[in-house]
């Protein structure tokens, strides 16, 4: 039920089937839930439940079946289920008791629904009792302790009802950048293969490579006769749990988890993180979740502007129409167009005077500038930067030959050194660094000092090995250690000068928050100086739509590292490429660049799936303006070890 939205979708202007299986089968779980919530008869209940579940389950065209009659010897689907379906299927119209249904169930009773855990049988016995009807009330309710009393709940319900309204108020502002892009992705590479569908191309913040996300844009290039069959094909795809409006040449529509031929999971996370978003409710919400999508229709001549101009930002906007109007142009979503010729004509209609443009190289080239890469247009100086040349050469994911902060068997990760250093080879990487955690952190099981030299015993038998196979491989041998009172490590000096680096990273953030920015900022320093250092872990210790990160000055920071850096001692921040993260923040990326302060970019991997998780932090690495010589991942294995060990 999480996330779900409990909605009566729109039929389809196509004619029949009107409504998809997936669409059908979701109304009937919608209603099932709404007459829990009413009270009904359990076997009603209980019908409308398996009916979904054999609906969810089909694999013959559910069309088919209503047209031939089959439906209604479907077991669980009996006379009045099947005249019901085949009413909405083939003409494109709910039931009426459905429709009342839903017109009659308060709406934050529904709103209720999403709240992690929260079933329809405990809100009602809630609106019974308390006259709660809203997730508001309940909030306030719970914080007066008035839900804790009632018979069959208690001070455990009542605290997990107010950490799931918190989580949900999250989950429902915005999505992380992954999770977008899963979405993104698969709904546009549906709608790309559409028999007339020239180009589909994901614009908005997911283009730009944002770490969250609003909802989708997509804009799709048709030819005009080919307009009203590719709306249509795409009002039938699957994977949609509501079409909101279709236009002319927009459609809005909710995308749902279904949309994910070969399923949607959120894959491992480790423990810190996932306590951090929610647990299991967080992934319960994942798997019920819902994202908003738009999609423009032009024609091909109007598609380079219309992509640009819904890839944003706003801000890089406002800057290229000030450009244009300084030479005499407007610049929409329509065109660039001459104010000269088209006078006061607005829309398509002045867009016939529009500069020609296929794509959006040629739209900047028209303004005597460089093409601004998506990832850039933020207004943070690539618009002068266009107009001198003078944009960077941003790193790709080719430039990366491995990453220093990822974590095996020995601590919380769930693959074994040997896997880790498999799949790395596999990718094409020369060398991978292993950095377990520390003791301190009991909640990572983190290895002691005899279990870690042990496993750099094991790191260097596998390098002699390779080296003497003629492999180009090596594992870099490093701990993430915790962070003490005083600037501290989590290991005698003794022990981490027998590591090739260091990552001090921060774990205990009830202390951290606890405290401002000034104690925080001293104590990154004192570390910093701590000679064992190489490389400050996720520097804030955020977590993405989990917890805001501690109060530190992370500019002050910076500079020092910069000057450990210009007196030779190697002092790199780290960008935590776990889209949980995304810590070093990309609008910091740009300042640790000018300041000559090494950035490594690592995933964090706690398995051998994490480690493509590097494409989120090379994504925010572009965005911060980074190029493949400010990151220590473009060195080759030997230049590497020399750098740490300099």
């Amino acid at each position: 039920m999480a996330g779900a939205s409990f909605i009566l979708p729109k039929a389809r202007p196509s004619g029949p089937p009107y409504f998809s299986r997936n669409q059908v089968a979701n109304v009937m779980h919608q209603v099932a839930v709404l007459l829990e919530l009413q009270g009904a008869n359990v076997f009603r209940v209980r019908s409308y439940q398996n009916a979904s579940r054999t609906l969810g389950s089909l694999t013959t065209d559910l069309g088919e079946l209503i047209a031939s009659g089959e439906i209604f010897g479907i077991k669980g689907i009996g006379k009045g289920l099947g005249s019901a379906l085949t009413q909405s299927v083939q003409e494109g119209k709910w039931p009426s008791d459905w429709i009342d249904l839903h017109n009659s169930t308060p709406q934050g009773l529904i709103e209720m629904l999403g709240i992690p855990g929260l079933g329809p049988k405990r809100i009602k016995l809630m609106h019974d009792e308390l006259g709660i009807n809203s997730v508001a009330s309940l909030k306030a309710a719970a914080l007066d302790g008035q839900i804790a009393p009632m018979k069959g709940f208690g001070e455990k319900s009542q605290q997990r009802m107010l950490d799931g309204i918190e989580l949900l108020s999250r989950f429902r502002a915005r999505r992380r950048l992954d999770i977008g892009l899963k979405y993104g992705e698969a709904f546009t590479n549906k709608v790309a293969a559409i028999p007339g569908v020239i180009e589909a191309t994901l614009a908005g913040s997911t283009r730009r490579r944002k770490e969250t996300i609003g909802d989708l844009d997509v804009v799709v290039s048709v030819k005009q006769e080919d307009h009203e069959s590719v709306a249509n094909a795409i009002l039938n795809l699957n994977g949609i749990a509501d079409v909101k409006g279709a236009g002319d040449s927009k459609i809005s529509l909710i995308l749902d988890t279904s949309i994910f031929e070969e399923g949607f999971t959120v894959g491992h996370i480790d423990s810190n993180v996932l306590e951090a978003i929610g647990g299991d409710d967080y992934e319960q919400l994942e798997s019920g979740g819902t994202i908003d999508a738009q999609v423009r229709l032009v024609p091909p001549h109007v598609a380079a502007f219309t992509l640009a101009y819904f890839t944003g930002s706003k801000e890089h906007n406002i800057a290229m129409r000030q450009r244009a109007i300084s030479r005499g142009l407007r610049l929409n979503e329509f065109g660039l167009i001459p104010d000269s010729e088209a006078g006061d004509l607005k829309g398509m209609a002045a867009a016939k005077f529009s500069l020609a443009a296929t794509s959006e190289k040629e739209i900047y080239a028209h303004l005597g500038m460089q093409w601004v890469t998506p990832e850039l247009r933020e207004d943070t100086g690539e618009v002068i930067a266009g107009e001198l040349n003078q944009l960077p050469n941003l790193i790709e994911m080719s430039d990366i030959r491995g990453s220093l902060h990822n974590h095996t068997t020995l601590s919380d990760g769930e693959a074994s050194l040997e896997e880790m250093a498999d799949t790395a080879q596999k990718m094409g990487w020369n060398w991978l660094g292993l950095a377990d955690h520390s003791p301190t952190l009991q909640i990572a099981n983190g290895a002691s000092a005899e279990d870690l030299l042990e496993q750099g015993n094991t790191i260097k038998k596998y390098n002699q090995q390779w080296q003497e196979q003629g492999k180009d491989f090596r594992l870099v041998h490093g701990v993430e250690s915790d962070i003490l009172a005083g600037g501290k490590l989590d290991h005698p000096d003794d022990v981490l000068s027998q590591l090739d680096y260091t990552v001090a990273s921060v774990h205990a953030m009830g202390k951290w928050k606890a405290r401002d920015e000034v104690q925080n900022t001293e104590e990154l320093l004192q570390v910093i100086d701590h000679p064992a250092t190489t490389i400050l872990g996720h520097p804030t210790g955020r977590i993405l739509q989990g917890r805001d990160g501690y109060e530190v000055d992370l500019l002050s920071v910076i500079e020092h590292m910069a000057d450990h850096n210009d007196a030779g001692r190697l002092k790199a921040i780290e960008l935590n490429a776990s889209p949980y993260r995304l810590d070093l923040d990309w609008r910091l990326c740009k300042h640790a660049k000018g300041l000559g302060v090494p950035i490594i970019i690592n995933p964090d991997a706690h398995s051998i799936r994490g480690l493509a998780d590097i494409t989120y932090g090379v994504m925010c690495a572009r965005k911060g303006w980074l190029e493949s010589g400010d990151v220590l991942n473009s060195l080759s294995g030997e230049d590497l070890m020399s750098r740490l060990h300099s």
